[in-house]
């Protein structure tokens, strides 16, 4: 029996997968098949839509990849999905509208976790109870407490654990960081980090309706609070709604606030300060604000984050996104597509190098799983984005956004893992599980 949940009420009703080969949680350790150099990788994807699917896809351009199973409490996107996926790869794959079904599951070795934020936390650490390594979707977890619960199940069970903070497998992200890194920019006094999203716009107020047909939405919301079904917190919107994630805070952040910590070699701030609210949409029905700014303070220098929805034309040249790294002798900015380095001058000669645009020359996604199914392979390596490096990164911007929620500047820490006094901003380190679903501990 799962530690956390009531397996009979839970498990009841749903898509039965009448072909699968299932065994009791206990059974798994003794008689799942074990992965080795030469065999296929038997791969379950958990959330079929949107980036999910994407990783699936990636990871399947991999010879030594074979998907054998989908799980998502939409009855339409799996049946979707498992036609699409059958047409691909010429076999069915089994269906599960419980992910717990598929960690049963002895033929899957590992797993593909898609789902929204609120539910990384339970899934990954029920994945590797059950001996599945698994590639997570980011950010890590949606508090800090779950972050912690994870990294601490990942040295309990020994798997193997990659975060989608892909970027990692980007040659000129990493080409960027070791000039950084080098001194080739002298001293770094200060970071930006941004995303400008113009495509985004106001997410209008929707009533309360019946949840479409095939959805299981209790299952959905898991262990947020329960409510009636809103279509602004199902499909990719939940994104903008506490109850499951944090906003461009933690959505687009963690990919980029990760190299600003990467390239600075930083762990957590001393003391963070947000400002922001919904200043393009007042009437939007977005809970996390649509403009935001934090500053992070690490004691001799300074990591920002700002975003806007509906606005596209941000910094260095109006890069919509993008990471700056301020230097004594030059700012190097990067983002997905390439990378430069601006001198800083004086008596008309520059400080440094000059390093003119750089393009991207690969496709970092595919680089990521490539590495995730190499790891695997291969247990002495260390994935790209390990998941102590990703609990970090999300843990750092969810310090960006208690420092917005509870509107004031928050001093954290090290040593407790606590802020300073500060009861409002400590109260938002754990999240409250509804039950029967308990956090992992």
């Amino acid at each position: 029996m799962n530690a956390r949940f009531d397996r009979r009420t839970l498990l009841a009703g749903g898509i039965a997968a009448s072909t699968a080969s299932v065994l009791p949680t206990g059974e798994v350790f003794a008689q799942r098949r074990r992965t080795s150099a030469n065999d296929k990788l038997q791969v379950g994807l958990i959330g079929c839509k949107g980036m999910g699917w994407s990783n699936l896809n990636a990871m399947l351009k991999g010879a030594d990849v074979l998907p054998v199973a989908l799980c998502d409490v939409d009855a339409r996107v799996l049946t979707e999905r498992g036609a699409e996926l059958k047409k691909a790869s010429g076999r069915a794959p089994r269906l599960y509208d419980d992910y717990r079904r598929m960690l049963d599951d002895r033929s899957v070795d590992a797993v593909i976790i898609a789902t929204p934020d609120h539910w990384h936390a339970l899934q990954l650490t029920d994945a590797m109870s059950a001996g599945k390594d698994a590639y997570c979707e980011k950010p890590l977890g949606n508090s800090i407490a779950e972050c912690r619960a994870m990294v601490a199940a990942k040295q309990r069970h020994n798997r193997v654990v990659q975060v989608g903070q892909w970027q990692r497998s980007n040659q000129h992200w990493a080409d960027a960081i070791a000039l950084v890194h080098g001194g080739g920019i002298g001293r770094v006094r200060k970071v930006k980090a941004w995303a400008y999203m113009g495509w985004m716009k106001r997410v209008a107020p929707q009533p309360d309706q019946a949840t479409p047909a095939g959805v299981d939405y209790d299952r959905w919301l898991g262990p947020a609070p329960a409510r009636a079904f809103n279509p602004n917190r199902f499909h990719f919107s939940w994104r903008w709604y506490w109850d499951y994630a944090g906003g461009l805070m933690t959505d687009w952040g963690v990919h980029l606030m990760d190299i600003a910590l990467l390239g600075m070699k930083a762990s957590v701030p001393k003391s963070v300060s947000a400002l922001g609210g919904a200043y393009g949409y007042p009437d939007s029905a977005m809970e996390t604000p649509d403009t935001q700014t934090a500053i992070f303070d690490f004691g001799d220098y300074s990591v920002e984050w700002e975003h806007a929805v509906g606005i596209s034309h941000g910094p260095y040249g109006g890069r919509d996104h993008g990471v700056a790294f301020v230097g004594e002798t030059g700012t190097l900015v990067v983002d997905r597509s390439q990378w430069q380095v601006f001198p800083e001058v004086s008596d008309g000669k520059p400080l440094t190098r000059e390093v003119p645009v750089t393009r991207s020359t690969d496709n970092g996604i595919d680089r990521h799983t490539a590495d995730f199914v190499a790891c695997v392979k291969d247990r002495t390596r260390t994935p790209a984005c390990p998941i102590e490096s990703a609990a970090n990164t999300a843990i750092v911007c969810q310090m960006g956004n208690i420092g917005w929620r509870t509107g004031r500047k928050v001093h954290w820490d090290a040593t407790t893992g606590q802020f300073t006094g500060d009861a409002d901003a400590n109260a938002l380190i754990t999240p409250r599980y509804r039950a029967p679903y308990r956090l992992p501990v």
